[in-house]
């Protein structure tokens, strides 16, 4: 990433409100799918919302950003919470940090990633990620071409499927 685009990042996070903890957008109605214990990754979590719904849920988060004023956020909001917060370039790749149960990826789009992303997952892992879809809007250089998940992620038992008004989401879970 460039310095122009991390400062821009660290811009936004500074003027956002006070991160209130979420459970990501594709798995509303369904938080039940998500253990209470275990480890959990949250990739380009921002100021953390749902790295905080998860760790309040009783899951060990490593919750991974660019912006050190966002992971500043998200760490004074959940000083109380099992949330390790760390700052990694993720042109570079995700960080090497082990297996987890559950890995989020809410509104970051790099397909690069997508090979590391299922390799994160431990057997019967549950994988979420939701993009902007060019589904209902066009094309855009931030935006999945329709199918793009399910191709990438259809070796898993995929629970959701979903692209309509601009946005794609799945959700699958690895084989035990």
């Amino acid at each position: 990433m460039t310095d122009a685009d991390r400062a821009r990042w660290d811009a936004r996070h500074a003027a956002a409100e006070d991160v209130v903890p979420l459970p990501p957008d594709a798995l509303r109605g369904r938080e039940d799918w998500v253990p209470t214990a275990g480890r959990a990754l949250d990739v380009a979590c921002g100021r953390g919302a749902v790295a905080l719904w998860l760790a309040r849920r009783g899951l060990v988060v490593d919750a991974v950003d660019v912006s050190p004023v966002a992971l500043a956020a998200g760490a004074q909001r959940g000083a109380d919470l099992p949330v390790r917060w760390i700052r990694h370039d993720l042109d570079a790749g995700l960080p090497e940090l082990g297996r987890y149960d559950v890995v989020v990826v809410q509104r970051f789009r790099a397909p690069a990633l997508y090979p590391a992303l299922q390799a994160a997952l431990a057997p019967g892992g549950l994988l979420v990620v939701t993009v902007l879809s060019e589904v209902d809007e066009g094309p855009g250089p931030w935006r999945a071409a329709p199918g793009e998940l399910r191709a990438a992620f259809g070796s898993l038992d995929v629970l959701v499927d979903h692209e309509a008004n601009g946005e794609a989401s799945l959700v699958g879970r690895r084989s035990r």
